[in-house]
């Protein structure tokens, strides 16, 4: 078994059910390439260059230069890369995870993230490293993968805090609630193009609806509602400054039933109208509104 996998140049790789005792595995992606997980295994994504598309059960979400997706085991997610896109994934095996705990108090959680380039470049230097070292015959050992976990768990510092918020008397109890509340929150932005109910939500997460909006409240200091509101309308600002769609079309895209309910709900967070925003974005190459502040919060659980 080979313990890196590559899809380049329009080339599918698929990791099965076969892979499933396999500590780690290094995939990537890269010029239309395409990955699919097909077995339970938590992995973690990073795109170097270019943007690609990450489906998974959670949902859909694009990733471009800098960003980053962690997934968990049941996920089982399809990797497929632009023209220029280049995409590295991790997957680790139930043990790998547990070892890492032991290493620090640090644990890898679902979620969202941007590197600054000085992490993006220190990550690829770390994954290339492991993976050699795997490929040179040193196997899977944790001594091996030890630096690129431990890069990994870094980029999650600001999840500890949150942790802390969780119920549950002992540490590993609220890791675990953290880390369903984590999924949960994924599959809002991964499902930002309509109304989730929280029964979906709950049922995510194995909680009842009571104690699932109830946790999520204290944990990130909204309510599911509120959240889910927020990342629609962040998705059709993207939309707005990244597409030529149309306003109705955003505005469905997005959720939305009728373009009245869309644009008094936008007007009230963005301050401007939809069309308004687009015309700011577009000439000064960034909207300047809550939004460019809300979306990194967004996407690293903030």
């Amino acid at each position: 078994m080979e313990h890196v996998q590559w899809a380049d140049r329009g080339q599918q790789v698929q990791l099965g059910r076969s892979d499933n005792e396999v500590p780690a595995l290094f995939a990537g992606a890269s010029r239309l390439g395409s990955v699919q997980l097909s077995g339970p295994s938590f992995s973690i994504w990073v795109q170097i260059r270019g943007s690609a598309w990450v489906e998974a059960k959670e949902g859909k979400f694009r990733l471009r230069r800098g960003d980053w997706v962690a997934l968990e085991r049941e996920s089982r997610p399809t990797i497929q890369t632009d023209r220029d896109g280049l995409c590295l994934g991790l997957t680790l095996g139930v043990d790998v995870l547990k070892a890492l705990g032991q290493f620090a108090d640090l644990g890898l959680y679902a979620g969202r993230g941007r590197l600054d380039l000085r992490e993006s470049r220190a990550l690829l230097h770390l994954w290339h490293q492991a993976a050699r070292r795997t490929e040179a015959g040193e196997g899977v050992a944790i001594q091996v993968l030890r630096p690129l976990l431990l890069h990994l768990a870094s980029l999650q510092r600001d999840f500890a805090a949150r942790v802390a918020y969780c119920p549950g008397r002992s540490r590993s109890r609220k890791r675990q609630v953290f880390s369903r509340l984590q999924r949960a929150r994924l599959y809002l932005e991964g499902n930002a193009d309509r109304v989730v109910r929280i029964g979906e939500l709950a049922e995510l997460t194995s909680f009842s609806s009571w104690y699932f909006s109830k946790t999520f409240q204290a944990v990130y200091g909204e309510s599911p509602q509120a959240a889910a509101a927020r990342m629609r309308l962040e998705r059709a600002a993207d939309l707005l400054e990244t597409t030529s769609l149309m306003i109705g079309e955003i505005a469905a895209a997005s959720g939305f039933d009728n373009c009245c309910s869309f644009a008094r709900a936008f007007r009230a967070r963005y301050g401007m109208s939809a069309s308004g925003y687009r015309t700011e974005a577009s000439s000064t190459g960034s909207a300047k509104s809550p939004g460019g502040a809300g979306k990194a919060a967004l996407r690293t659980g903030t």
